[in-house]
């Protein structure tokens, strides 16, 4: 079983593409290799493949990572699946995985949501997608200062706020107002469910 994250940038021509292309490209540089692990295509589109323990995780901190920069975003679909074809890119490859974040991620615009996950098990999807939802309430509202400390969260999950502090050179209590703003709690006790509820799905 793989996972693949398919995704665009919202809002991308009101920016320039090195505000954000370059942070993306190092950290999928960290999860694999291009092409046939990620793609940037069409300007403002990408495709990740990783395994599905590390899809949520990626998928909060890519968002977090443009969230970094005002008035960006990003949509990402995440499918859960097989691999029955690979291709040269990630791109050119197929399975159950690719149509289902590639399915997933179209109807994203007429959902009017940022984030959602796609598997064979559609009980399990109703309940992880209303959990995305929910989430994404708050996510969708974090600043840059706030996307800023949600990303060396996840990037350091050992990291104290102390040393976050230190690498943004603000006080501690600025990071952990930052992260209680941004609901670091309820990330990670979303990420912790999407963790054990895996070990249950069977695709």
């Amino acid at each position: 079983m793989i996972a693949i994250i398919t995704g665009d940038i919202i809002n991308s021509e009101a920016h320039i593409a090195s505000q954000w292309i370059p942070v993306l490209k190092e950290y999928f540089a960290q999860l694999g290799n291009a092409p046939k692990d990620w793609e940037i295509y069409r300007g403002d589109e990408f495709q990740l493949r990783l395994s599905p323990k590390q899809a949520l995780r990626s998928a909060i901190q890519i968002k977090a990572m443009i969230k970094s920069v005002k008035n960006l975003d990003v949509r990402l679909g995440i499918g859960l699946g097989d691999e029955t074809y690979s291709g040269e890119g990630v791109s050119e490859s197929n399975g159950t995985a690719y149509q289902r974040s590639g399915r997933v991620f179209e109807s994203l615009k007429e959902r009017k949501l940022n984030l959602a996950l796609a598997t064979d098990d559609k009980p399990y999807d109703l309940s992880i997608n209303l959990m995305l939802k929910l989430a994404l309430d708050f996510m969708d509202d974090w600043s840059p200062v706030s996307a800023e400390v949600i990303t060396l969260a996840l990037q350091q999950p050992k990291t104290s706020q102390k040393d976050i502090a230190n690498l943004l050179n603000i006080q501690q209590s600025a990071v952990s107002q930052r992260l209680k703003r941004a609901r670091w709690e309820l990330v990670q006790e979303l990420l912790d469910y999407y963790s054990y509820s895996l070990k249950t799905l069977v695709l």
